[in-house]
């Protein structure tokens, strides 16, 4: 289990029921405001917690974790988010979000899509002291995506282009969005989007923005990445299929701790699963991991203890079933007032992670808990 919070008062401002986004990077087991004009940036060594407050106070709390986030930040990361879900009343919806494979509500909060910088804290936002030169500006990133975009570091070098992906080349004063010859418009109009937001977030709007199309690089590029050697093809999204012909049906389990342990019990190995069986006594899992998600559902009435685990046995059950490390996780409370579960089950079209196939896995419309169906045959 994660470690508690030192006693002493709350790390988080009054501020935290505002309507609005919260962003905070994680630091030392201490939540570091993110300034409104690098909301959107994300380094790939930290974890955050995003906060977003809705209207007729509903909250969602995301938890980001960075591709190179060490146990220990991820760790602090999930204490802190339990310590502000509680100080909100547990009234928020969970999401544990992995870099690369946020949920569609995730990506929403930020239309001009999310840019990943490599490293950490040590790296994150430092300011130049007065007096001091600061260091030239060389960042590459890759601008993938066509309704959710995310623009990734990449090694400054033409060993990093293809042809079928937009390209962001920023060096301070001149940013360059190059376009392969078969990106498509939507990467192309994104990757201008994400570079005036660089120009303006960053450069305060002092930087001069440059389209470059494939073959007609300025002398500026050539001068930082060298002569333009033959580029590769673009590769086409990545369509991983696995063999679901063994794959089980959606499951149901019962969390306990009756034991002094968190112990998982299956209530039903098929669906639909009756609404009956969530007990407010209780939290539940309901199992859809092989089409990238999983949900934790949390009773009004279960213990304290159980409440607090769901994001640890969120992780413990994705690891156990062996699902990919980015399954998503939403963690639901127990309220007549929670929109998500109403929309579960009227039916909704989830997106799939980016581990399995670019298809929606849609959860049919019941009275009762949905039937899971997925169009892979899981």
């Amino acid at each position: 289990m994660y470690t508690s919070l030192p006693q002493g008062g709350s790390p988080f401002p009054g501020s935290v029921q505002d309507p609005g986004l919260h962003v905070w990077r994680v630091e030392k087991l201490k939540p570091v405001p993110v300034a409104r004009e690098n909301q959107g940036v994300f380094f790939s060594g930290d974890s955050y917690l995003v906060l977003h407050n809705g209207p007729e106070e509903l909250s969602h709390l995301h938890l980001w974790i960075g591709q190179q986030s060490s146990r220990d930040e991820q760790g602090a990361c999930a204490v802190l988010a339990v310590h502000l879900n509680t100080l909100l009343g547990e009234r928020p919806v969970q999401h544990r979000e992995v870099q690369g494979n946020e949920s569609d509500l995730f990506m929403s909060y930020f239309p001009r899509g999310l840019k990943y910088q490599e490293g950490g804290v040590e790296s994150a936002f430092h300011k130049t002291s007065p007096g001091a030169t600061a260091a030239p500006i060389k960042k590459l990133y890759q601008v993938k995506g066509k309704k959710n975009i995310r623009a990734t570091e990449r090694a400054l070098s033409w060993d990093s282009f293809n042809t079928g992906d937009c390209f962001i080349l920023d060096l301070g004063p001149n940013i360059f969005t190059w376009c392969g010859g078969k990106s498509n418009i939507l990467e192309r109009n994104k990757a201008r989007d994400l570079a005036l937001a660089i120009r303006d977030s960053e450069r305060q709007g002092k930087a001069q923005v440059e389209i470059v199309t494939d073959g007609e690089e300025p002398a500026e590029m050539i001068q930082v990445l060298g002569p333009k050697p033959a580029l590769k093809e673009g590769n086409p999204e990545e369509d991983l299929t696995a063999d679901r012909t063994n794959a089980q049906a959606a499951a149901l389990y019962k969390v306990s701790d009756a034991t002094g342990q968190m112990n998982l019990t299956k209530v039903a190995d098929s669906s639909p699963f009756a609404l009956e069986l969530l007990l407010s006594d209780d939290c539940f899992v309901l199992d859809n991991g092989l089409c990238g998600k999983i949900y934790i559902w949390k009773g009004r009435k279960a213990n304290e203890k159980e409440r607090q685990a769901a994001l640890q046995v969120a992780e413990d059950f994705i690891s156990r079933m062996r699902y990919a490390p980015n399954t998503q996780v939403e963690i639901l409370p127990q309220g007549p007032r929670e929109p998500h579960l109403q929309a579960i089950l009227q039916g909704l079209e989830m997106r799939v992670g980016a581990s399995l196939p670019p298809t929606s896995c849609r959860l049919s419309p019941l009275a009762a808990w949905p039937v899971l169906r997925c169009p892979r045959g899981c």
